[in-house]
C-alpha cells in the first residue's frame, strides 16, 4: 500500500468523532499552555499521562500530538505580546514579534505566526508521512550494535542540547540512567537497586517521575521565587496581514519550513537550533535590513514556520526509532509505552492504523489551530492575567491526584513528592530536566541492546564497531558532544581578545 493510501486510510480514523473530539482538546489544551509562560507542552503531557491511563490509546496519543502542535503556536502569543517565551523554540520569536507589538502591530505579528505555523505543519505534516516508511526500512536493517550506537546518539544529542553545559546534561543523563537500572534485571531476576523495598522491584514508574520533575518541579521552583508584574502589550487594530506583510512572509514561511523540518527530524536535531538558523538566513536575504532589530515581520515568520515545522520532524526519529530529541517528545515516548507500545520500525507493522490515524490527524489539528489562533487571540490574551499562585496551586492539585488515579498507593506518592524535589533541585542549578527521563526511558532499552550484541559476538566488545552505520553514528555523537564545547571556548577566547585589545 503506497503512501498516499495509507494516509487517506489514516484519515479516515482521524475524523472519526471521538478523535476529532481529542485532537480538539489537544490543540484548546496545547494553545493555552503555549501562551502560559513556564508551561509548555511537556508539563501538560506529563500531567496527562495518569489521567489517560485507562482510555483508548489512539485517542490519547492524538491528544498528545495536538497538546505539542498547540503548544508550539501559542508560544508566539507570549513572546509577541509579552516578551516572555513560553517554549524555548519561541525565543527567537520575541525579538522581532516584541518590537512589532510595540509599534501597535501586534495583530499582524501573530498573524503572520499563525497562518507560518499552519503552512510549515501542513508541509512538514506530509513530509513526515512520506519520509517515515523510508525510515523505517533503514531501521529494520540495523543489527543489536547498531540500536546500541544509535542510542548512544541519542543520549549524547539530548545531553548537548538542553542547557548551556553538556557536563549538566550528561549528569542528568546519568540520574536517568542510574534511575533505569532499579528493578528487577529480566536476563538474571537480581533485584538491583530496590533497597530491600517490594514497590521497587517494577522498576519506577515513568509516568510518575515525568509529572514529578515536569510539574511538581517546576511549580515549586515558581513557589520559591519573587512574583513580577509582567507588561502585557495590548494588541492594536486589525489582526489581519496587509499586502506588503503577505508578500515578505510568504517566501519566509517557506524558508523556515525547508530549515526546521530537516533538523527536527534529525536524530540530533532540536527546534531551537531551526528557528536561530531561520532568523539568521532571513537577516542575510531581507530587502529591509534597517528593521531587523526593531520589528522585522521575516523575523516572525521565518522562525515560526521553522519551530512548527521542526515539531513535525521531531516526529520521525520518535515513530520510527523510538527517539526522542526534545522534552515534549519524551513524554509522548512514556505515553506510548504506558499504552504497550515501543516506537520503532514494529510499530508501522503491527500497529499500522493508529500510526497513520495519528499522522493524519496532525492535519486535522492544524487547521484547527488555524480557527482557534486568528480569530480568538483575545480569549488567549487573557489567560495571561490569571495570577500564577492560583495556576500552579491547581497544578500541584492535578499532579498529585492524577498519580492516585493511577497508582493508589502512598508508595506512588512519595516517590511524586521525592522526584519533585529533585526537579526543583535540577531547576536551581540550571540541570536539564529532560535528558533524566530520556535516561529511564531508553536506558533498558539500550542495555537491553548492548547484551544482544555481545551475546552474538560471544563477549567481543569489538562486534560495537564492527558496523560502518555504528561508526558514522559514533562519530556523529563525537562532534555532537565536542563540537558545542569547543565553539563556546573559541567564543570566549574571541571575546577575552577583544576586552584586552580595549584595555590596551
Amino acid at each position: 500500500m503506497d503512501t498516499f493510501a495509507l494516509l487517506a486510510h489514516g484519515l479516515a480514523g482521524a475524523l472519526q468523532p471521538i478523535n476529532l473530539l481529542y485532537a480538539l482538546i489537544g490543540v484548546t489544551l496545547g494553545t493555552a499552555v503555549g501562551v502560559l509562560p513556564g508551561i509548555g507542552p511537556a508539563l501538560t503531557v506529563a500531567l496527562l499521562l495518569p489521567v489517560t491511563y485507562q482510555f483508548d490509546p489512539t485517542a490519547s496519543l492524538i491528544m498528545f500530538a495536538g497538546i505539542y502542535y498547540g503548544g508550539m503556536y501559542g508560544g508566539s502569543t507570549t513572546s509577541i505580546l509579552l516578551n516572555t517565551p513560553g517554549e524555548s523554540a519561541s525565543i527567537v520569536t520575541a525579538l522581532e514579534g516584541n518590537k512589532m507589538a510595540r509599534k501597535g502591530r501586534g495583530g499582524p505579528a501573530l498573524a503572520t505566526a499563525a497562518i507560518g505555523s499552519f503552512v510549515a505543519g501542513l508541509i512538514a505534516t506530509i513530509g513526515l508521512a512520506f519520509i517515515s516508511p523510508w525510515m523505517v526500512k533503514f531501521a529494520l536493517s540495523l543489527g543489536p550494535a547498531d540500536y546500541f550506537a544509535l542510542m548512544v546518539l541519542a543520549f549524547v544529542t539530548v545531553s548537548a542540547a538542553f542547557g548551556d553545559s553538556a557536563l549538566r546534561g550528561l549528569t542528568a543523563l546519568a540520574i536517568g540512567l542510574t534511575l533505569g537500572l532499579v528493578g528487577i534485571d529480566l536476563q538474571t531476576g537480581q533485584a538491583r537497586l530496590t533497597f530491600g523495598m517490594p514497590d521497587l522491584l517494577d522498576g519506577i514508574e515513568v509516568t510518575t517521575l515525568a509529572v514529578a520533575l515536569f510539574a511538581v518541579g517546576e511549580a515549586l521552583k515558581v513557589a520559591a521565587q519573587p512574583m513580577a508584574e509582567d507588561k502585557i502589550e495590548p494588541v492594536k487594530g486589525s489582526v489581519w496581514m496587509n499586502a506588503q506583510d503577505w508578500a515578505r512572509s510568504w517566501k519566509a514561511w517557506l524558508r523556515g519550513t525547508a530549515i526546521g523540518f530537516p533538523i527536527g527530524a534529525m536524530p540530533a536535531g532540536g527546534a531551537e537550533i531551526g528557528t536561530f538558523l531561520s532568523y539568521s538566513t532571513e537577516k542575510a536575504l531581507t530587502k529591509h535590513p534597517e528593521e531587523f532589530g526593531h520589528g522585522a515581520i521575516e523575523g516572525v515568520a521565518g522562525p515560526e514556520a521553522a519551530n512548527n515545522a521542526s515539531a513535525a520532524g521531531t516526529l520521525v526519529p520518535l515513530l520510527t526509532l523510538g527517539l526522542p530529541t526534545s522534552a515534549t517528545a519524551a513524554i509522548m515516548l512514556a505515553g506510548f509505552q504506558q499504552f504497550g507500545l515501543q516506537p520503532g520500525p514494529l510499530l508501522f507493522a503491527n500497529n499500522a492504523t493508529l500510526v497513520w490515524s495519528l499522522i493524519a490527524s496532525l492535519l486535522v489539528a492544524n487547521l484547527m489551530l488555524l480557527v482557534l489562533n486568528l480569530p480568538l487571540v483575545g480569549l488567549w490574551v487573557r489567560l495571561l492575567a490569571i495570577p500564577k499562585p492560583w495556576l500552579y496551586a491547581g497544578i500541584l492539585a492535578f499532579a498529585t491526584l492524577g498519580t492516585i488515579g493511577a497508582n493508589p498507593s502512598p508508595f506512588e506518592l512519595g516517590m511524586l513528592l521525592a522526584f519533585g524535589l529533585l526537579g526543583y533541585g535540577l531547576r536551581r542549578y540550571d540541570y536539564p530536566i529532560a535528558p533524566v527521563v530520556v535516561g529511564l526511558i531508553l536506558g533498558p532499552l539500550a542495555e537491553q541492546q548492548l547484551r544482544r550484541a555481545l551475546a552474538i559476538s560471544q563477549g567481543d566488545p569489538s562486534v560495537l564497531v564492527h558496523s560502518p552505520v555504528a561508526i558514522i553514528l559514533y562519530l556523529i555523537a563525537a562532534t555532537a558532544l565536542l563540537l558545542p564545547a569547543y565553539l563556546r571556548l573559541r567564543g570566549k577566547g574571541k571575546v577575552l581578545s577583544q576586552l584586552a585589545a580595549e584595555e590596551d
